[in-house]
């Protein structure tokens, strides 16, 4: 019997996967959080301390690190706490996992880059955060690759499930809004949590360790994704494209953000779905 720990197993991600592994016999899987609840134990992932023995009593074959500071705006001032649970919380699991033999799945972000080049990004180009959020996420990689043994790293985006998205944000607006603004200039690749848990499951068994990307395949902006949502929704919300400046945020976004699942083309046949194809099936059990 497989043990696999998933840390911040309440997110989007981490939800997707125990809906992917709960049919598998042959797994055990230990969900953890902050907060101890029905079938998940609390464990703080800043407390080096409390990683490390956990991990020596349960003996993990592998851990999923899906506890994240998601808080993109909130990370510029939340400096300490974004750099607690984006880098040093994959520092400690990847000191306990290194001790203990277990492989390491750490998952990390499209904001690494800098979002100012016109092309899909590979795992070879150039790394250059602008936010803090980005700038903490890279940290937690470099700690990963510090401290990890058997270690992958997966680089996600725009990434939606079961929990808060862009997606229910969108139909919650259709039902008070006739038209909504939405930004038209910030281009990336709506990925299905279901899709990246199904890429996470087929690396974690092998030896292919190192750094992926993963997400969706094609690319579309914030604005067409809407226009998507709302089309497949059969909702009649106008969706009027407008720039990043019009719209304001305390955060400077990547403008152009897609990656290019290079790594998983070269040494896999893993692929991920079509985004419009993913999207298409997720709104077909999506909840406001």
């Amino acid at each position: 019997m497989k043990k696999i720990m998933i840390t911040g197993c309440n997110g989007q991600l981490g939800r997707a996967l125990n809906q992917l592994y709960e049919k598998e016999s042959n797994i055990t899987i230990i969900n953890t959080d902050v907060f101890q609840g029905e079938g998940i134990k609390s464990l703080d992932i800043t407390d080096v301390n409390a990683v490390v023995s956990f991990v020596r009593e349960i003996k993990p074959d592998a851990i999923i690190n899906c506890a994240a500071h998601t808080n993109v705006d909130k990370c510029e001032t939340d400096i300490d706490n974004a750099y607690k649970i984006n880098a040093i919380g994959p520092r400690n699991l990847s000191i306990a996992a290194t001790e203990t033999g277990a492989r390491l799945m750490h998952v990390s972000t499209d904001y690494v880059f800098q979002g100012t080049e016109d092309r899909a990004l590979t795992e070879f180009d150039a790394v250059g955060p602008t936010s803090m959020y980005g700038k903490t996420k890279l940290a937690g990689e470099n700690f990963v690759r510090d401290f990890g043994d058997k270690y992958f790293i997966v680089r996600t985006a725009w990434l939606y499930g079961d929990g808060k998205n862009f997606v229910k944000t969108m139909l919650r607006l259709a039902e008070t809004h006739m038209e909504v603004g939405v930004v038209k200039d910030q281009y990336g690749t709506p990925t299905s949590a279901l899709e990246l848990a199904k890429a996470i499951k087929y690396l974690l068994p092998t030896e292919n360790y190192g750094l992926f990307h993963g997400t969706c395949e094609g690319s579309c902006s914030w604005a067409d994704f809407a226009s998507e949502i709302f089309w497949l929704a059969g909702k009649n919300t106008k969706v009027n494209y407008i720039t990043t400046e019009e719209f304001g945020s305390l955060t400077r976004r990547p403008a152009y953000s897609i990656l290019d699942n290079y790594m998983l083309r070269l040494t896999t046949d893993f692929a991920f779905a079509p985004w419009q194809d993913a999207i298409a099936e997720y709104m077909k059990t999506v909840s406001v």
